[in-house]
């Protein structure tokens, strides 16, 4: 992206801050800029980039969009509900994958000397900023029948309250806030038993805030970790594949931008609906790296970013430059750890992975060329490979268990 097209953001960023502040009509007036810049935010980016405009009628698109809708069971995995509590109230919610015993449910056996099987290990998955329990659709579907999974949708996300401390309280968003909220989660879903803890983007974020407030949890039942496309800090310093003049420039009024916004909450939605077919570029620009993604992948993706309201978006932006838990990375030592990432991956930079890795020399270093932030979804089949190994590695599964693919991206594939 040129100078002068991340200058033309930056305008566009200032008119939608003082559209903000100004008056009912001028609101009006703006929706489309307003819809554009959160178009960017969702897209876990802090900058937008110049989109040439599509030339295939609204109507015709509308209808391409429907049918990618429908082409794949992308998201359509459920599992036994469940409801966690977090401190301030908010209710959690989760889905449990359950094993079942080959030829069904397990008949009723007599208790020896008041013992019984050992609890089995759980996974529990946490998802990314934008994104929901959803988002982990490939490696859900393969690890089915092999092993015992949770997946959750953080506060605000997916199916999960609003958060009661932002509604109620206004209260900031924390990285910390999300550890006590996956403590709250395990509680509630794995009481007790080994677990594996997977988080990608926020999600690893989340993972390592639970470390530092509950050191004893990892160390007495934390069995291997996952980190995927993450960051242990210094998020500030990310240019997402922007110039520095203009990605400094972008940081001054995005703040702003934000707050904004997300208290014209209804009006931006009206104004972010109209500009959807614009920002589906935008989207895929900051989630994918390769060419020949399926385009229901690409969908799938884009309802995930679509349906995270802009206030929640807003509340939340803050709260990554403020993460910094390079030191409780100290508390997977000793662990099997997975440690992967996207090389083309703008949102959280391979490299970032690469110091994680570097604190835990013990770690499996992934890094996958040709993906992107979302690389579960770009390349299922490296990420499930992979967190089968590091499943095997921590007992989760036995060495001879089948953990299949499901699906693929390729353009020439069929989903499912």
């Amino acid at each position: 992206m040129s100078e002068s097209s991340a200058g033309a953001v930056v305008d566009a960023a200032s008119a939608a801050v003082s559209a903000a502040t100004g008056a009912g009509a001028g609101w009006r007036r703006a929706t489309g800029i307003a819809g554009a810049a959160i178009g960017v935010v969702a897209a876990g980016a802090a900058a937008g980039v110049a989109i040439e405009r599509l030339t295939v009628g609204r109507g015709m698109r509308q209808k391409a969009r429907l049918a990618l809708d429908s082409a794949g069971p992308y998201g359509a995995l459920r599992g036994t509900p469940g409801k966690a509590y977090a401190d301030d109230g908010t209710e959690l919610y989760y889905e449990v994958d359950d094993v079942e015993p080959e030829g069904g449910p397990a008949p009723r056996r007599r208790r020896l000397f008041g013992r019984k099987a050992p609890a089995p290990v759980t996974v529990v998955f946490s998802h990314g900023y934008c994104l929901s329990q959803d988002s982990w659709h490939f490696q859900r579907a393969a690890l089915r029948g092999v092993v015992r999974t949770v997946h959750w949708d953080q506060r605000s996300h997916g199916r999960s309250e609003r958060g009661v401390a932002q509604v109620r309280d206004r209260e900031a968003v924390t990285i910390e806030q999300l550890g006590r909220d996956l403590k709250a989660v395990i509680d509630a879903a794995v009481p007790d038993g080994p677990i594996v803890l997977v988080g990608h983007s926020m999600g690893g974020m989340t993972v390592m805030a639970l470390a530092d407030q509950y050191p004893e949890l990892i160390r007495d039942r934390v069995v291997a970790v996952a980190l995927i496309g993450t960051s242990s800090g210094r998020l500030g310093e990310v240019n997402f594949g922007l110039p520095v003049a203009g990605v400094n420039a972008v940081r001054r009024v995005l703040p702003g931008v934000l707050k904004a916004l997300g208290q014209q909450a209804a009006l931006v939605e009206k104004g972010r609906r109209a500009t959807a077919d614009l920002f589906a570029g935008v989207i895929k620009r900051y989630s994918f790296a390769s060419r020949d993604v399926d385009p229901a992948v690409a969908r799938f993706a884009e309802r995930m970013i679509e349906g995270t309201p802009i206030d929640v978006v807003a509340e939340y932006y803050p709260a990554f430059s403020d993460h910094d838990k390079t030191e409780a990375l100290a508390h997977f030592a000793g662990l099997p750890v997975l440690v992967l990432a996207g090389v083309g991956d703008l949102v959280t930079p391979s490299e970032h992975s690469e110091a994680i890795a570097d604190l835990l020399p013990d770690a499996e270093l992934v890094l996958v060329p040709d993906a992107g932030h979302l690389v579960m979804l770009e390349h299922p089949e490296v990420v499930t490979d992979r967190l089968a190994d590091l499943l095997t590695r921590a007992g989760a599964v036995p060495a001879g268990a089948t953990v299949g693919g499901y699906g693929s991206t390729s353009s020439t594939a069929q989903p499912g």
